[in-house]
């Protein structure tokens, strides 16, 4: 079953507990047997997005099996003193607004309780006293989170079931720092085409371990990844993957993310710039640098833009004639083949640098892993994530600088599975 249909079926779940009749509430859930009787009552008062309500919940007890029970309601959440509906917003805004626990408590107890930030928003409004205010704290938001980040886990196998890969995958890990001084990275395997995120994992040896690198994958082929199927991975050149690769998926072509090669020719290109303006100083020298370095960079450009191998070899041929290109033409061909790897028909569809723009929301929320605390912590709040970008559609209008390749698609509904109505809190079971 994968993460669609677990949440099509809590949905319906939920559907089924709202259309129960009378006559259906006197079927004991345990036995079966209808010879059942009302046995009076209770009255809980959850707060909801409208505020605190009396409800009132019927028992009802079995002659058969002389046990009682209550009738349960797809509003509430046993043991809680708040609504389904606030589990929900709490999540989600924690996910989507990319707030931390403290402000995302704050803004759904000012909703719930009309109190505090409401003041703000509602002139001349009242504030409530007493019994009547909101006191949701941020260890309970978090611990909503992390109840749904046990639910994630559980879905881990199988999740992706039946939704089709391209073959052409990016993948990236992001540092964290836990409680206490304890670094951990998060592990991310993504479609390139499709943009579906595989289920993260968090190590504890680093990205240069290849041990790392084959939990990544091995949990990306629990959750529905045909290994045999994948063809290119672009990464940001870890030695850790790099000899998993070469060790286990010996067919897979590995793409060196264009990104990091200028950052390690960075150095050098600097070098070359200062050394022409030796001598110079002030408008002049800056003047000397400015068009040097645009010289520099249009012929380093000419190899990486390149459309053909051939184009990027004569590009590299020109870098090498240039005075002060020959060191910069020698870093960049120990990494030509791998930079190009994107231009094959084998791998068609693959991009050209790694995802790090997958953890700047992650980031937002993240803390550098503290409010996570632990290995664990740190990974059901990835899982919860991977399962919220699968499932958010991007935006349908492109901003100034921002274009989408699917605007209004989810990266589950470009890859032939579109969750309909379900939503990333459906899936989670919240």
């Amino acid at each position: 079953m994968n993460i669609i249909e677990r949440g099509r079926e809590f949905v319906q779940h939920l559907f089924e507990l709202a259309n129960r009749s009378a006559w259906d509430w006197r079927r004991c859930p345990r036995c079966g047997s209808t010879d059942t009787a009302r046995n009076g009552g209770r009255h809980v008062h959850p707060w909801t997005l409208e505020g605190r309500m009396d409800v009132r919940i019927q028992r009802h007890r079995c002659y058969g099996c002389k046990h009682s029970y209550s009738e349960e309601s797809p509003y509430l959440v046993r043991r809680s003193w708040y609504a389904r509906e606030v589990h929900r917003f709490a999540v989600d805004h924690w996910q989507h607004a990319g707030s931390s626990l403290r402000r995302t408590a704050e803004i759904v107890r000012s909703l719930l309780g009309k109190q505090e930030r409401w003041q703000i928003w509602r002139l001349l409004s009242v504030e409530p006293e007493g019994s009547q205010k909101c006191h949701l704290s941020q260890a309970t938001v978090q611990r909503w989170l992390d109840k749904a980040g046990i639910e994630a886990k559980k879905t881990v196998p199988g999740q992706l079931e039946g939704v089709e890969s391209s073959g052409q995958v990016a993948t990236d890990g992001l540092w964290a720092r836990l409680l206490g001084g304890q670094k951990r990275v998060v592990l991310a395997l993504v479609d390139t085409v499709t943009g579906v995120i595989f289920p993260p994992v968090v190590v504890v040896d680093g990205e240069d371990s290849d041990r790392s690198w084959g939990r990544m994958f091995r949990r990306a082929k629990l959750s529905g990844l045909e290994l045999d199927q994948v063809r290119g991975v672009v990464s940001d050149g870890a030695k850790g993957l790099i000899g998993y690769l070469g060790r286990v998926l010996d067919w897979v072509n590995h793409q060196r993310c264009v990104f990091h090669i200028w950052r390690k020719l960075n150095g050098e290109l600097a070098s070359r710039v200062n050394e022409v303006a030796t001598g110079l100083a002030g408008a002049a020298a800056k003047a000397v640098k400015k068009g040097v370095r645009a010289e520099l960079v249009s012929l380093i450009k000419g190899v990486l833009d390149a459309r053909s191998y051939e184009e990027a070899e004569a590009a590299l041929t020109k870098l090498k004639a240039h005075q002060l290109g020959g060191e910069l033409a020698r870093l960049l061909e120990g990494h030509l083949d791998a930079a190009l790897v994107y231009l094959s028909d084998f791998n068609q569809g693959l991009v050209r640098v790694s995802p790090e723009w997958y953890w700047r929301d992650f980031r937002l929320r993240l803390s550098r892993g503290r409010n996570h605390r632990s290995d664990e912590r740190l990974e059901r709040a990835a899982l919860v994530w991977a399962i919220y970008r699968n499932f958010t559609p991007s935006q349908r209008r492109s901003e100034r600088k921002r274009h989408y390749r699917h605007p209004g698609m989810s990266p589950l509904a470009v890859a032939g599975a579109p969750p309909g109505e379900i939503s990333y809190l459906d899936a989670l079971a919240v």
